[in-house]
């Protein structure tokens, strides 16, 4: 962290913050509306879904006001809403309260997602790759502290859970309104649409957003498949933490290596190709054991059954992690600097209909394998997503449809530290 400037080692941080302070109350909230509040089902899925959708549907818009108002202030308004919304769902009972609350985190989680990403790539120079793996791990940690803390607050209730998010928003918030340096922000020379249809006019663009469809589905998974394998394996509720725990020691421990080590060795959408493929082959090991609960048995039977689906998630992580900082450094190049943000704006618009639309088959797929008598069903569906979309991006490189940009500092790079090494074996 120490080699990066001041304000990306913030935004590390930063990131650390948020999703602790999400996965302190994001996961409970369904329970808390249901049992606590009293609401329906479907009324549960409402408040669930407009949170969703404010997020989701408005990426585009964050995107772009990062690009025409400057990342800084985008992030500290997403940062001062979401702590807003947060508070919210303490101190209100009411339906439209709670309705408030899910618009405001989800325009804030809108705004900040896409304007952090476009600053720390402005920021990173030729470091992008190194500064999105940084930020994985600075993620993933903060989803496996979230929960944790989350469940040790509902001891006392929801509303302590709901304050310590919100009071953790609001420290972010003030913190990067000191420390954040503002960036002078280039003068717009088309308007708003004609951004948008820029960036979606971009076919490369989309073709790659699209291939992405698998890497975002089988992300998803850990939250829906996994956990689900995990338990139907062991027995164990408990076994879905397992998940977690695994992943988030291999990223913090092999994150960063793995991105420098393979930043040195070929080309970034080779690499993409890879990770996605094994993400994808991730869903093998699991099939072995998927089926029917398991009868509650000895811990040693227990820990048999764990660990391919274990395996499974350590393989899905690997695959993460070999794959999406060079995803991230990617999106930039295809397009001029000043769309940094709304290119990641409408890549994580497409990144949030494909999670959709994949857990949705996912989800299918698994009650259709338990109908039907063939466990492994879901997990071949997942095998097929990653597969499908290390194709898609592998012919995208072969047709020199992705950018050359990259690419190019590659090369020159590695011509350096051969030149640079020849000279030093020549002196030697």
């Amino acid at each position: 962290m120490r080699r990066f400037p001041l304000a990306i080692r913030l935004l590390l941080l930063n990131q650390l913050g948020v999703n602790t302070g999400f996965y302190l109350l994001i996961p409970y909230l369904a329970v808390h509306l249901g049992e606590d509040l009293g609401m329906s089902a479907a009324v549960v899925g409402i408040v669930l879904g407009v949170r969703n959708l404010s997020q989701q549907g408005l990426f585009l818009i964050g995107g772009s006001a990062a690009d025409r108002l400057g990342a800084r202030g985008v992030i500290i308004a997403g940062c001062a809403l979401r702590t807003v919304g947060f508070g919210l769902f303490a101190l209100g009972d009411g339906l439209a309260v709670l309705l408030a609350a899910s618009v405001l985190s989800g325009l804030a989680g809108a705004l900040f997602n896409p304007a952090v990403r476009a600053y720390l790539a402005q920021e990173a120079g030729d470091r992008k790759a190194e500064a999105f793996a940084l930020f994985n791990v600075f993620a993933t940690t903060g989803a496996l502290v979230g929960p944790l803390l989350g469940s040790a607050l509902l001891l006392v209730d929801f509303r302590a859970s709901a304050l310590t998010a919100a009071a953790l928003f609001a420290l972010l918030t003030v913190a990067q309104a000191l420390v954040l340096p503002a960036r002078t922000v280039a003068t717009a020379t088309s308007s708003v649409l004609g951004d948008w249809r820029e960036v979606l006019g971009n076919r490369a663009f989309a073709a790659f957003a699209l291939a992405m469809v698998g890497m975002f589905t089988l992300q998803n998974q850990l939250y829906l498949l996994l956990p689900d394998g995990a338990r139907r394996a062991t027995g164990w509720d408990g076994a879905a933490g397992l998940v977690f725990l695994v992943g988030t020691v291999a990223n913090l421990s092999l994150q960063l290596r793995i991105t420098r080590a393979l930043k040195r060795r070929g080309d970034r959408a080779r690499w993409i190709c890879v990770g996605l493929a094994l993400m994808g082959l991730a869903f093998v090991p699991p099939m072995a054991v998927a089926g029917p609960v398991a009868p509650p048995g000895g811990p040693g039977a227990a820990a048999l059954h764990a660990l391919p689906v274990l395996a499974g998630a350590l393989l899905l992580y690997l695959g993460v992690m070999i794959a999406q900082p060079f995803v991230m450094e990617l999106i930039p190049a295809f397009g001029r600097a000043e769309l940094t943000g709304t290119y990641f704006g409408l890549f994580y618009v497409v990144s949030g209909i494909a999670a959709a639309v994949g857990n949705t088959v996912i989800g299918w797929a698994m009650d259709a394998g338990e109908h039907t008598r063939t466990p492994w069903l879901p997990w071949a569906c997942a095998l097929v997503f990653g597969l499908v979309s290390a194709a898609g991006v592998a012919w995208l490189h072969r047709m020199r449809a992705l950018p050359v940009r990259i690419t190019e500092e590659l090369a020159t790079a590695t011509t350096a530290t051969r030149v640079t090494k020849a000279a030093t074996e020549g002196k030697a």
